[in-house]
């Protein structure tokens, strides 16, 4: 008997559940109370369950029909997801969008961006991923993303096609008891030199053999962002941080922003870019995914005013 179980018997039971009685079901599924007392009096014969106890004035969910109500809610969506999602396939909608973030992107932004997304393309499934350098770019090389937003790896390979998408504003800083920062005016490129530099690390090997804003011989390699961070404001070093990610440090006075020679004193603006195979470009999913990163702001936004403290007497070397 279960088997002969129906959407609509599962949905008018929902109905009946969320409406508070039979009758004002009725009214909300534009049916008879008779036709609506009959669905859920042979949903409950089919499964073996007393969904309802009638015994008062209003019929009231029993505490098996509240089991069922979970299951029948998850079915009723579930099928309606299906529907959503085949409807969008026949139209050339994406069943999934699988997308790789780099790590300095606002994770604050693409949050947004997600839950706009699910409002707008519910049938379709998000699947994220953060990387870093060359670990932004090659899982869409590969083909286990169709989309990647990239920034830390400059150069981007030739069989990519990018748009470009707002900036990163990018400070190099350090915890306020470094010897650094208390160091007066520019610090020359040999002084940081002496000190060692936090730098964010490859997992993947497209930047082998390269550099990117190594300034320091001394240098410790950590494969995550937020290991950097934690390093940096424990005064294990110096090192370059997206703006949105140690704002609040640098407000509060945990981190100094260090006024390096030939680094603009609001730092560098780190350029982003969505990135796609040229030979599959991206449908009605992705696209909207991607013009939505070009409209979000992402706040590059200026330095906070207390982010060094004035100091009489320069730092040794």
């Amino acid at each position: 008997m279960l088997d002969s179980v129906s959407l609509d018997q599962l949905r008018t039971f929902i109905a009946a559940v969320d409406a508070g009685s039979f009758s004002a079901a009725s009214r909300k599924l534009l049916r008879s109370q008779s036709v609506v007392s009959e669905a859920i009096g042979n949903l409950e014969e089919q499964i073996g369950v007393k969904l309802f106890d009638r015994s008062g004035h209003y019929p009231k969910l029993t505490a098996a029909g509240s089991v069922i109500l979970a299951d029948a809610r998850s079915i009723v969506a579930g099928v309606d997801q299906m529907k959503a999602r085949a409807k969008g396939m026949s139209a050339g909608l994406e069943p999934e969008l699988s997308v790789v973030i780099d790590v300095f992107y606002p994770i604050d932004a693409i949050t947004q961006i997600a839950t706009e997304f699910r409002q707008k393309f519910p049938g379709v499934a998000l699947r994220i991923y953060v990387e870093a350098l060359g670990g932004a770019i090659k899982p869409v090389l590969d083909g286990r993303c169709s989309l990647g937003v990239v920034g830390s790896l400059p150069t981007i390979p030739d069989t990519l096609t990018y748009e470009r998408l707002p900036g990163i504003a990018f400070l190099m800083v350090a915890a306020r008891d470094h010897a650094l920062a208390s160091y007066r005016g520019k610090i020359p490129k040999d002084v940081l030199g002496k000190h060692t530099q936090i730098v964010l690390t490859d997992r993947s090997e497209l930047s082998s053999g390269r550099e990117f804003g190594v300034m320091s011989s001394a240098t410790w390699r950590l494969a995550d962002l937020f290991a950097k961070h934690h390093f940096l404001l424990k005064g294990l070093g110096w090192g370059g941080m997206p703006l949105h990610a140690v704002r609040k440090d640098l407000e509060e006075g945990r981190l100094s922003v260090l006024p390096i020679e030939d680094v603009p004193p609001d730092g560098l603006i780190l350029t982003m870019s969505a990135v796609w195979q040229t030979k599959s470009p991206p449908g009605p999913a992705g696209r909207w995914f991607v013009d939505r990163l070009k409209q979000i702001p992402v706040e590059p936004g200026k330095v906070p005013s207390l982010t060094r403290k004035k100091t009489k007497r320069p730092a040794k070397a």
